[in-house]
C-alpha cells in the first residue's frame, strides 16, 4: 500500500493504518532503534511506542515523507529510552555518532540541535551538494546510527575510508553552516 492511503487510514482513524505501517515499514523501525538500543525487546517496544505516536498524530499532521516522519518518531523514542536506561554501555556506537556531530555547537545539545527544523533543511541543502555516496554514509552514520564497520561492509569501503570520509565532511558541514550563519566559532 502507498504511503498516501496509509496516512488517509490514519484520517479515517481505521486500525489497519497502524497494520499497514507496520507491514511496510517494520523492518526500517527495527534497524533504527536496534542500531540505538542494541536490544531487541527495547527495539521492539520502541517501535510499538512510536506507532502509537503516529496514531496520535495524524490528524492533524499530513507528513510529506511518511518513512522519514515515523523513522524520526522512532529514533527520537530510542534516544530518549537509551538515555532513560544509561545505554552507553549497551551501544557506545550511537554516543559516538553523536559525539563526532558536537564539533558542530558550541555549548549545545547536539541532540537539541539536531530536531531544530532550520538546522535540518541547512543539513538537507549541504547534503544535495554533496555526491551520492558522501550523502548515503552521512546519513547511515548520523540518521540510521550504523557503526563505521557495518557502513564500510555495506558500501565495500575500509573502515579507514569511512572515517576519513565523514571528517571530511563534518568539516565542510561545519564550514557551510559558519557561512549560512548557523554556526558561530
Amino acid at each position: 500500500m502507498d504511503d498516501s492511503k496509509i496516512i488517509s487510514l490514519f484520517w479515517e482513524r481505521s486500525e489497519n493504518a497502524i497494520a499497514e505501517t507496520d507491514r511496510k515499514y517494520r523492518g526500517l523501525c527495527m534497524h533504527v532503534a536496534h542500531n540505538v538500543l542494541s536490544d531487541s525487546s527495547d527495539a521492539e517496544e520502541c517501535v510499538n511506542d512510536a506507532y502509537l505516536a503516529v496514531w496520535n498524530s495524524i490528524p492533524p499532521q499530513r507528513p510529506e515523507h511518511f518513512s522519514a516522519f515515523v523513522c524520526r518518531i522512532v529514533k527520537n523514542l530510542a534516544l530518549k529510552k537509551y538515555g532513560h536506561i544509561h545505554a552507553a554501555k549497551r551501544n557506545p556506537d550511537a554516543q559516538v555518532s553523536f559525539d563526532e556531530l558536537d564539533g558542530l555547537a558550541d555549548n549545545t545539545d547536539v541532540e537539541k540541535l539536531c530536531s531544530s527544523k532550520e538546522l535540518g533543511d541547512k543539513i538537507s541543502e549541504f547534503l544535495r551538494s554533496e555526491r551520492q555516496v558522501n550523502r548515503v554514509v552521512f546519513v547511515r552514520r548520523y540518521w540510521f546510527l550504523d557503526s563505521i564497520r557495518d557502513i564500510a561492509k555495506r558500501y565495500g569501503m575500509t573502515e579507514n575510508a569511512v572515517k576519513q570520509l565523514l571528517l571530511r565532511m563534518r568539516s565542510r558541514l561545519k564550514e557551510y553552516l559558519r557561512k549560512e550563519g548557523v554556526y558561530d566559532e
